[in-house]
C-alpha cells in the first residue's frame, strides 16, 4: 500500500508538469495564430495580415510595401565599386508571426526562405491631462533583416551576407486609441544600420492598420485618416464647396433683384415735371 501511495503521489507532480507544458505550448501557438489574407486583395502588391489570439482578432494590417536597399557591386574594371539598388517587394506567400498585448503588439513577416524579415512594432500610450486622460497608439519601431547573397534581388553584391537595419526613435502612424489608421498616400520610413551599410527606405502606401482594441472580428474600427489624405480630400472638395457657395450667392442676388423690381413696379410714379400734375386725377 505504501508503495502504491508513493507512486500515486509521484504521478501528480508529473501530471501537473504535463498540464503546465500543455498550457505553455497552447500559449505559444496562440502567439503564432497569424493569417495571410493577401490573396483576397485585387492589388498584387498589397499584403493583408490578421493576428488572432484565443479566437479573437487583435491586430489587422493591410498595406503595399516596397523596400529600397542600396548595395555595392564591382565596376567593370574590378577595382572600383558602384552602388546599385534592390527593390524588394513583399511576397504573397510570406510567413508571419504575431504578438498582441494590451500595450504592445508586433508583426513579423518573412519570405524567400527567411532571406528577408520585416518586423513592425506598435505601442499604446496614455497621457493624463487636466481635462482627462488621452490614449493613442503608434508605430514605434521598424526592423528589416536581409541577406544580400539572395540572388532574386541582389546581383553580384560585394561581401554578401545578412544585414539588419532599424529605425531610430520612430513615432509614426499616431492614431487615437480605438481607431484604425488609414492612409492611401505613400509614406517613407528610413532604416539605418550599425555596420556601415547605407540606409534602407521602406515605402508604404494604401495603409490600413489597427494593432489594438479591435471590437469586431476581422473588422477595422472607425478610421483615422493621415494628414496627407485629409489635405488631399480637402483639395478635392474645396472647389466643389466654393462652387456651391458661389452658385448660392448668385441665386440669392438674382432673387433679391427680382423682388426689388416687383416692388418698384408696384409703386406710384410721381411726375418730375409740375406741368404733368394737371393730367393726374
Amino acid at each position: 500500500m505504501e508503495r502504491k501511495r508513493c507512486e500515486t503521489s509521484g504521478a501528480i507532480p508529473r501530471l501537473q508538469g504535463l498540464l503546465l507544458l500543455f498550457h505553455a505550448l497552447a500559449g505559444g501557438l496562440a502567439e503564432q495564430e497569424v493569417e495571410n489574407l493577401s490573396g483576397l486583395s485585387p492589388n498584387p502588391e498589397k499584403a493583408i495580415f490578421v493576428v488572432r489570439e484565443n479566437g479573437t482578432t487583435c491586430l489587422m494590417a493591410e498595406f503595399a510595401a516596397k523596400l529600397v536597399v542600396p548595395y555595392e557591386i564591382w565596376a567593370s574594371n574590378f577595382v572600383d565599386m558602384i552602388t546599385e539598388q534592390a527593390y524588394i517587394s513583399l511576397s504573397r506567400g510570406a510567413e508571419e508571426r504575431g504578438k498582441c498585448s494590451s500595450n504592445e503588439s508586433e508583426l513579423h513577416i518573412s519570405w524567400l526562405n527567411r532571406a528577408y524579415t520585416l518586423s513592425l512594432y506598435f505601442v499604446k500610450e496614455t497621457r493624463n491631462k487636466s481635462s482627462g486622460s488621452e490614449a493613442w497608439w503608434k508605430m514605434s519601431k521598424v526592423q528589416f533583416i536581409y541577406d544580400s547573397s539572395e540572388s532574386t534581388y541582389f546581383k553580384g553584391a560585394v561581401n554578401p551576407g545578412k544585414h539588419t537595419v532599424t529605425t531610430r526613435h520612430l513615432s509614426a502612424l499616431v492614431t487615437p486609441a480605438g481607431k484604425s489608421y488609414e492612409c492611401q498616400a505613400q509614406q517613407t520610413i528610413t532604416l539605418s544600420s550599425g555596420d556601415h551599410q547605407k540606409s534602407v527606405v521602406l515605402l508604404l502606401s494604401e495603409v490600413r492598420l489597427q494593432p489594438f482594441d479591435i471590437s469586431s472580428d476581422f473588422v477595422f474600427s472607425e478610421e483615422h485618416k493621415c494628414p496627407v489624405d485629409q489635405r488631399e480630400q480637402l483639395e478635392e472638395t474645396l472647389p466643389l464647396i466654393l462652387g456651391l457657395i458661389l452658385g448660392l450667392v448668385i441665386v440669392v442676388t438674382l432673387g433679391v433683384y427680382h423682388i426689388h423690381l416687383k416692388m418698384t413696379a408696384n409703386q406710384v410714379q410721381i411726375p418730375r415735371d409740375r406741368s404733368e400734375y394737371k393730367h393726374m386725377g
